[in-house]
């Protein structure tokens, strides 16, 4: 069988488009010796391969001419490695391809989770980054106000249902009515703010009159500006993405008030990565199950069928399609 590919064929200076990638055909790789041969069947998009294409991260940057990198559900089809066998699953670095030669020792066996896409979404990346941040970085507590951007997203939707969880009262900020009305509703946020109608200053200042306690914060930019005049004393700003600064040119001058505000309030900003607290994933996702089991927590999915509509469903999700986590159906 073939192999699919999409790769970059250009870094763009703007927003990003479907011309900006090209599709492949090439042979299907044979995996070497401590090798498994993965297909792929789901794979998972993320703002943050915007920023990839910008330059270094996290990880290194892309460049033309790469094969198009992210993260996927997939499944050993053949195996050269004692450590994992024909049709076990694995989240891994496969990039944009139908199938992957990856080296045994960087995965982990997964379990056979009904939906699979869960393992994605609230037992994958979302759902690790929204527990963590919220209870390892937030530090909530009963009784706060937390506020959360892009609350409809893969990572918001969740974060908010933990606050929500945990006793705080939660408003999520998001683009458009009908958003707003699914994060209060399907979600259970105490009230939710669209950013795109009105004052946002105001409006967080009508639904958080004693200031914000902790700030979730999936966008940077003039959202994060608007809650930072906002704070409460001792509040706790958590940073955990910058879509709004992901799809453009240039990255503008930043929120203003900083450090000047971090200092009159007392306030902690604290960044992180997932991979910080790895060693408490078993943890995680075992609270993460039991409010999923119990109903208290909420998962919403979209799943694109379709290799070669990766492309187009990454560019609808900078420009804020989704709901929830999206990911694209690959087999």
């Amino acid at each position: 069988m073939s192999n699919r590919q999409i790769f970059l064929a250009d870094i763009p200076q703007g927003k990003l488009g479907h011309e900006h990638f090209v599709i492949r055909e090439a042979d299907r790789p044979c995996p070497a010796e401590g090798e498994v041969l993965l297909r792929t069947l789901y794979i998972s998009l993320d703002a943050a391969s915007r920023a990839w294409m910008q330059g270094a991260t996290y990880r290194a940057g892309l460049k033309v001419g790469d094969l198009m990198a992210g993260m996927a559900l997939a499944e050993v089809v053949e195996s050269r490695s004692s450590q994992l066998a024909v049709g076990d699953l694995v989240f891994a670095e496969t990039g944009w391809q139908i199938f992957a030669a990856v080296p045994a020792g960087n995965l982990v066996k997964l379990p056979r989770i009904e939906p699979l896409t869960h393992l994605i979404s609230v037992y994958g990346v979302p759902g690790l980054t929204a527990y963590f941040g919220s209870l390892e970085c937030g530090r909530l507590k009963a009784g706060q106000t937390v506020v959360i951007s892009a609350a409809a997203g893969a990572v918001g939707s969740i974060a908010g249902q933990i606050a929500r969880i945990k006793g705080c009262r939660t408003v999520g900020i998001a683009g458009g009515a009908v958003k707003c009305d699914l994060i209060t509703r399907k979600f259970g946020f105490d009230a939710s703010i669209d950013y795109k109608a009105g004052n946002i200053v105001d409006n967080l200042r009508a639904e958080c009159p004693d200031g914000i306690d902790v700030y979730f914060d999936n966008t940077g930019g003039d959202i994060l500006e608007a809650c930072l005049f906002n704070m409460a004393r001792y509040g706790r700003i958590v940073c955990c993405g910058a879509v709004s600064q992901y799809d453009r040119s240039a990255s503008g001058a930043g929120p203003q008030g900083v450090p000047g505000m971090v200092i009159i309030r007392s306030l902690t900003l604290q960044g992180f990565l997932l991979s910080d607290f790895l060693d408490q994933q078993e943890r995680a996702i075992a609270d993460l199950k039991g409010w999923v089991d119990s109903g208290q927590l909420t998962v919403r999915e979209e799943v694109i069928d379709g290799f070669d509509r990766l492309p187009a469903a990454l560019v609808g999700l900078l420009e804020g399609e989704n709901i929830g986590k999206r990911m694209v159906r690959v087999a």
